[in-house]
């Protein structure tokens, strides 16, 4: 008797298990956290940290995914075929090339962020500007590399209309992205060298030491625009994350991490 009500037994559990698997099955895939994969210009990566953190906080079923780098090595990427769904560059040139050759969702860009470029020297507090690029009393100067990296164009410009591109080529390193750039200058690998000021704002007052901002003509502003990729076109959580972006909310924290923002239209 007792082996009937055993068989009995198992076979109720079966079919319950049966039925809970059928059950999950069933369930819509938006019980899945849905993922928003960034590709994120490296100067602007630890604002976008924190501004995801913030979405994420009141969405809890989203999570934003950040893949960092050169703009000029990221927008390589995406023509490659990377999996991206939204592209926050350092510039306006390759965003626009993506809505050129169809890669972004037509009406998307949008200038998100106007960088500052600053000429930053960690280890004085007595003042840095065009004059100790001239003295030339440093042994290495780094800026990012101009044909990947906008801050490294800008930078290189602003040495151009000093008149110094030439006298201090010997003494350049170049990083990959203003990340790498500014990782020589804080180690003491560079002298001083041309970073982001979003950079210098994450620092301790104590450890900035001075720097100096040039005033960049309109052609090399550093006007950074985002777009949506092919890829998210349609989708509604990459695009309320876009929409998150340009909100008010989002732009006092860009603004307060040391960049310019363009009115929002």
């Amino acid at each position: 008797m007792r082996g009937v009500w055993y068989r009995r037994l198992r076979a109720a559990s079966y079919r319950a298990l049966g039925s809970w698997l059928l059950l999950a099955a069933a369930l819509p895939a938006s019980a899945e956290p849905a993922t928003v994969r960034v590709a994120v210009a490296a100067n602007f990566r630890a604002v976008l940290e924190s501004l995801a953190r913030d979405y994420e906080a009141v969405n809890e079923r989203v999570r934003i995914d950040l893949i960092s780098g050169s703009t000029g090595k990221l927008y390589a990427q995406i023509v490659a075929g990377a999996p991206f769904d939204l592209f926050l560059a350092a510039d306006q040139a390759r965003p626009e090339r993506l809505l050129a050759t169809g890669r972004a969702v037509a009406g998307t860009r949008h200038t998100y962020a106007i960088g500052r470029l600053v000429l930053w020297d960690p280890r004085r507090a007595d003042g840095v500007g065009p004059d100790r690029l001239q003295a030339g009393d440093f042994r290495r100067l780094a800026l990012a590399k101009p044909a990947l990296a906008p801050y490294g164009a800008a930078a290189q410009a602003v040495l151009r209309d000093l008149g110094l591109e030439d006298s201090l080529r010997d003494r350049l390193v170049f990083g990959e992205n203003v990340a790498q750039t500014f990782a020589f200058v804080r180690s003491g690998n560079a002298g001083l060298g041309f970073v982001a000021l979003s950079q210098l704002r994450a620092l301790p007052p104590s450890v900035i030491g001075s720097y100096w901002e040039p005033d960049l003509n309109d052609r090399f502003a550093i006007r950074q625009d985002m777009v949506l990729l092919q890829r998210a076109e349609g989708r509604k959580v990459p695009s309320e994350f876009y929409s998150f972006l340009r909100s008010n909310r989002a732009r006092a924290v860009i603004e307060s991490a040391g960049y310019r923002v363009s009115p929002n239209r």
